[in-house]
């Protein structure tokens, strides 16, 4: 089964220095029938303002993605890390029993574009941790490039849920595909122009879901940046 959410379909906020769409319920945007898919819980589309962020706040018990799409977010945790992470770059950060952070725009003029990724993890309690890799936009260019994962195989940043993160980008004839296995769901997240998943033509900001189906296929893109989820129900 297929099931196409449109970006226009999403929860919006605006609060001046950050403009953000959100596909699952969060904070005041509240929607009982998109709370989550499988582990996925949070997907937040954030355009933040130059000079400005989010002040230090803490979190427990998720497993926390960032993805940057264009700009550069600088970021410190209460672990003692404390990085920029720019296009390219994958940020796990997993809260456990607690952990403290900030996230700020440094850049003077130009806005931070970026995927904040929430993923409930299979085990609660655990120690928090933190780890940053760097994928090429040849690794990605025509193919899907696992970025993270509960094993960190092809090195990939390692998350406590059985789950999988890809990213491709994709123009022109390229193509890809991904089998799913009895009993895995598949989320298609459209960060940027246009693709056809499984027949269905995609936007940026578009989702489709995939239940019971046993092959993803990803073709006829036209400057597309794509995140593909491999989740438990």
């Amino acid at each position: 089964m297929l099931t196409l959410r449109k970006s226009e379909e999403r929860g919006y906020a605006s609060h001046g220095w950050l403009e953000s769409y959100h596909s699952f319920s969060f904070a005041d945007y509240y929607d009982p029938k998109h709370m989550g898919f499988g582990p996925l819980r949070v997907i937040n589309d954030d355009w933040i303002a130059a000079d400005m962020g989010f002040g230090t706040h803490g979190h427990r018990d998720m497993e926390i993605i960032t993805y940057v799409l264009e700009g550069e977010i600088a970021h410190k945790d209460s672990m003692g890390n404390g990085s920029t992470i720019r296009p390219g770059d994958v940020q796990r950060m997993s809260a456990g029993t607690g952990v403290r952070h900030s996230e700020f725009n440094p850049s003077p003029e130009n806005k931070t574009h970026l995927l904040q990724i929430w993923i409930q993890p299979s085990t609660e309690g655990i120690a928090p941790g933190y780890e940053e890799k760097n994928f090429s936009r040849e690794e990605k260019l025509g193919r899907l490039r696992l970025v993270a994962s509960k094993e960190g195989e092809d090195g990939a940043v390692k998350i406590h849920q059985d789950a999988k993160l890809h990213v491709g980008l994709f123009d022109g004839d390229q193509s890809a595909s991904l089998n799913l296995a009895k009993g895995r769901l598949g989320y298609v997240h459209l960060a940027s122009g246009q693709l056809t998943v499984n027949g269905v033509v995609l936007r940026a900001g578009d989702a489709l879901m995939l239940q019971d189906e046993d092959q993803l296929s990803l073709s006829h893109g036209v400057q597309a940046e794509v995140l593909v989820f491999d989740l438990p129900q």
